[in-house]
């Protein structure tokens, strides 16, 4: 249950950040607020599927 609520949570991340730009850029207002977004799904993103990584290739570090 868990992995599911994390991966909604970085998509969820991601679709804000980028109406966020997409908004602010038609605005012209600053974008860092939704590229901070944008960047935190993505270090997500990159986490998540290192650790699913490993899970599903059933690595025994240290043993």
């Amino acid at each position: 249950m868990g992995l599911i609520i994390y991966w909604l949570a970085v998509v969820v991340l991601f679709i804000v950040g980028i109406v966020q730009v997409i908004i602010k850029s038609a605005r012209k207002e600053p974008l860092k607020p939704g590229l901070i977004l944008i960047l935190i799904s993505v270090i997500m993103l990159v986490i998540g599927a290192g650790a699913c990584a490993v899970i599903l290739s059933n690595l025994k570090i240290g043993h």
